[in-house]
């Protein structure tokens, strides 16, 4: 117990944020901006391949499907290789590992949040996309203004369940000689000689901590939006809107003959 104390006090800089100032960020902060980073960026790119997997036009749809059937059935080391090598030759000069790793967490992690999008939207009662194109709104403004936000709410425990993933991924970096987590306890640990079982115990210890955080944060906000469902539901005297008023006045004179 003594030898994970006198680690952390002496080398407890470079597990938190590598060799900076002195050099490149590393370490834990350089983990959870990339992972960040990749969120912010995966998100829009997501989101749109979300909703063009549920697109009425083929030609939208099945190039979504592909590409979220190909990214979620390849490891993710393949993409780390691929835009590794790949993507010098596309823009014709090196780019950083960081950089290289940002780029395959965007791409590869888009795949998981359209199928998150795609699962919140199809969890919403059809009728209001119907009742939304009947007041004569266009597909994509139903979209838009009616459908995505409440997919989108509904999805945030899923979006923070997918940061985890992405904090746990992001230690493949190390072979490409990101300084994140894992590459800086490697450090200490070629310093230490005789401690690998310390230094990687802490490593294991501080991924712990991160993700079980997030997991928490998770599961608060499922409940949050549970209990935001059942006071909408509960609401004494709630008036209806003119797309649920629309749609049960197209109903009623579908059925009187």
């Amino acid at each position: 117990m003594f030898d994970f104390f006198t680690i952390l006090h002496d080398h407890g800089m470079l597990f938190l944020m590598g060799q900076y100032p002195n050099g490149p960020l590393g370490g834990v902060l350089c983990t959870l901006v990339i992972s960040l980073l990749a969120v912010v960026l995966s998100f829009p790119l997501g989101v749109l391949v979300g909703l063009a997997r549920l697109s009425p036009w083929r030609w939208l749809s099945w190039p979504a499907a592909c590409w979220v059937y190909t990214l979620r059935g390849i490891p993710l080391m393949m993409v780390v290789f691929w835009t590794y090598f790949c993507v010098p030759l596309l823009i014709g000069q090196n780019i950083s590992g960081f950089s290289t790793m940002l780029c395959t967490l965007v791409i590869y992690e888009s795949a998981y949040i359209a199928e998150i999008v795609r699962g919140g939207i199809q969890a919403l009662p059809h009728g209001q996309y119907e009742a939304s194109r009947a007041l004569g709104m266009s597909h994509l403004k139903t979209l838009r203004l009616v459908i995505l936000p409440q997919a989108l709410f509904n999805s945030l425990p899923s979006l923070v369940s997918q940061l985890v993933s992405i904090i746990k991924d992001s230690t493949l970096g190390y072979v490409i000689n990101v300084p994140e987590l894992t590459y800086a306890a490697n450090q200490v640990s070629n310093q230490l000689l005789t401690k690998p079982f310390q230094v990687f115990a802490i490593v294991a210890l501080s991924y712990y901590i991160i993700c079980f955080s997030l997991t928490w944060l998770a599961n608060r906000l499922e409940r949050w939006v549970e209990e935001k469902r059942l006071s909408a539901k509960a609401q004494p005297g709630r008036r209806e809107t003119d797309a649920e008023l629309l749609f049960a006045d197209s109903n009623l004179n579908k059925d009187t003959p």
